[in-house]
């Protein structure tokens, strides 16, 4: 825009710097937020291009380049600890959330670059703790990681404590799936494996939001105790405004 714009120079698909030990706190809403889009590529200014004939490198026309966000400490803001929204290969490595009134960490929508590359990995999610205040008391259900409104997400060796209140849960679905409007019902699945929860503190390992279709494919059964690979899967009933999964399903 304006007299400076160049269509030679994309910002939001460029390589990533450094991010590392940095810490957020007591913001009116997130403490670190990606928007609108991060797709970094080698080459900024083209479309990402999937090759299905290439099944060792689909996306070798324009190849995409991993931004890593290392260590951030978020806490006491008010919706979340870290929102990511449209990305590519973007990944976040050993958060740590707590305080934090709608969810410790949030990615919105991970589609555009497949294989599962967008992820959480080796973090500490916390609901609350001893210096909790009033309006996370009230809250009705904050979450510890809201999943993608797409496919292709991970969560790997996230580790959950305290979120043994209201409505509160370790895991939830389908990001910004608040109303009928705002998805397609489209049943998205998400990627986990070597989660903890605490028994003790979390009684819902997975809270879902509409459209109540997720799917979480746990690749260690940390999540469902079912073994490798087992499912588990939002549901619906009639008449019910607020499915819960308190027991995992498979």
């Amino acid at each position: 825009m304006g007299p400076s714009a160049n269509n030679d120079i994309c910002p939001e698909n460029e390589r990533v710097g450094k991010f590392e030990n940095n810490h957020a706190h007591s913001n009116g809403r997130y403490g670190l937020r990606i928007f609108h889009n991060m797709v970094p590529r080698e080459f900024p200014c083209k479309p990402v291009v999937y090759d299905h004939a290439n099944t060792t490198d689909p996306f070798w026309k324009n190849p995409l380049i991993t931004a890593n966000f290392y260590n951030l400490t978020s806490w006491k803001n008010k919706r979340n600890g870290a929102i990511a929204g449209n990305v590519g290969d973007v990944r976040f490595h050993n958060f740590k959330t707590a305080d934090n009134i709608l969810a410790g960490i949030e990615f919105e929508r991970t589609s555009l670059t497949g294989d599962n590359r967008a992820q959480v990995k080796d973090s500490l999610i916390i609901g609350k703790t001893a210096n909790t205040e009033e309006l996370l008391e009230l809250a009705k259900g904050p979450h510890g990681i809201i999943a993608a409104r797409s496919e292709n997400f991970t969560i790997d060796g996230a580790k959950f404590y305290n979120y043994n209140w209201n409505n509160a849960a370790a895991l939830g679905d389908c990001s910004h799936c608040f109303h009928p409007a705002a998805t397609d019902a489209g049943a998205r699945h998400t990627t986990v494996r070597n989660l903890q929860f605490d028994d003790a503190t979390v009684p819902r390992k997975i809270r879902y939001q509409f459209p109540f279709l997720g799917i979480f494919k746990d690749e260690t059964g940390t999540l469902t105790g079912k073994g490798a690979n087992s499912w588990a899967a939002g549901y619906t009933k009639h008449n019910e405004a607020w499915p819960e999964c308190e027991t995992d399903r498979e």
